[in-house]
């Protein structure tokens, strides 16, 4: 957390989510420690059922009571100071939350970064009235409004809104396009008997690229793609364009430290804590409004930031994400520790 950040009770624990821990979440009613901890409906229903009674279940009244407490809680996280985080990538997705049964699913937009030192750190959360270019830019104009520095790399998907506000608004930063979601959109374009080894085919373009940083390992993740090409062409063109339209964009990770490239090349982090996150809320099932669902999945979110691992801070490393930090932002060298 950056030095200056609010104080808050945040929710953590280190245990898996699907565990009840020894640690408390402040503030909040006993029911609502088991819904944040993450349990599923039938482990709250059981738990519920054994303090009060085989017909227990969460009232209008305790659900508003726990939402209040997170809506505060959340708050102050939402307007705490930024400038203390030096960034070298920054995550953005965003997932579909349905607030009622009966509503339609809407964004909620989420951003978390890797600082210099290697840690993974929890941004911004905000609600989108949809995943356009007036959200993001909304998102993004808060997070800098706050501090917020430019990243050397930012990490999405190919959402046109999302593209463009970054590009915008981290303009002397490089973007990196998702290859979990381009390869998501290449697979559905073949037919089923074909997948397997399309994808395996995919993943031959990026996987196993030890070169050294820049050119060299993107030449060599371009000849491989021209051996995809070549291959799959002839019987499917639309896949094979999937790949080599806005290439560049797949290959920007090759840029960076050898030992930072799987995992700085897709949001799968944030799938799959989103998925995590809309399965406890659904162990609500209603909830008074937007800002008490944003609350909820803000929870959710940030106990499991506690488990993301960082990154490996080598030497070589270091060097390699400072000259790049010299040549985007034309910063001076950084100090950080492997």
């Amino acid at each position: 957390m950056a030095r200056n950040a609010c104080a808050y009770s945040s929710p953590r624990s280190n245990s898996s989510s699907e565990l009840v821990s020894p640690s408390t979440i402040v503030g909040l009613p006993w029911p609502g420690r088991v819904v944040v901890r993450g349990l599923s409906v039938r482990d709250v229903e059981a738990t519920l059922a054994e303090a009060l009674g085989e017909q227990a279940a969460l009232s209008k009244s305790t659900v508003s009571e726990i939402c209040q407490v997170l809506v505060t809680q959340f708050k102050l996280w939402s307007q705490r100071d930024l400038s203390d985080y030096v960034l070298d990538y920054l995550f953005c997705d965003a997932s579909m939350f349905k607030y009622h049964d009966h509503a339609g699913a809407e964004p909620l937009l989420c951003t978390w970064g890797i600082t210099i030192e290697g840690k993974k750190v929890f941004i911004g959360l905000a609600a989108g009235a949809a995943e356009s270019f007036e959200a993001w830019h909304d998102h993004f104009t808060d997070l800098k409004k706050r501090g917020l520095k430019p990243p050397l790399l930012g990490i999405s998907d190919g959402a046109s809104g999302l593209v463009s506000t970054f590009e915008q608004g981290f303009d002397q930063s490089l973007r990196q396009r998702c290859l979990v979601h381009r390869a998501g959109n290449l697979i559905a374009k073949v037919a089923k008997a074909d997948q397997r080894q399309v994808k395996q085919d995919f993943w031959s373009i990026f996987n196993d690229i030890q070169a050294a940083p820049g050119r060299e390992a993107i030449a060599l993740a371009e000849a491989r793609a021209n051996d995809f090409e070549r291959k799959w062409a002839e019987r499917y063109p639309s896949a094979v364009a999937c790949l080599t339209d806005g290439f560049s964009s797949l290959t920007t990770f090759l840029h960076f430290p050898v030992e930072h490239r799987e995992r700085i090349r897709h949001t799968n982090l944030l799938e799959r804590t989103f998925g995590e996150s809309r399965r406890r809320v659904k162990v609500i099932g209603r909830l008074p409004g937007e800002y008490s669902c944003l609350s909820l999945v803000w929870a959710a979110l940030d106990r499991a930031s506690s488990g993301w691992r960082g990154l490996e801070m080598t030497a070589t490393g270091i060097r390699r994400l400072q000259d790049l930090r010299h040549q985007l932002l034309g910063a001076p060298a950084l100090e950080a520790t492997g």
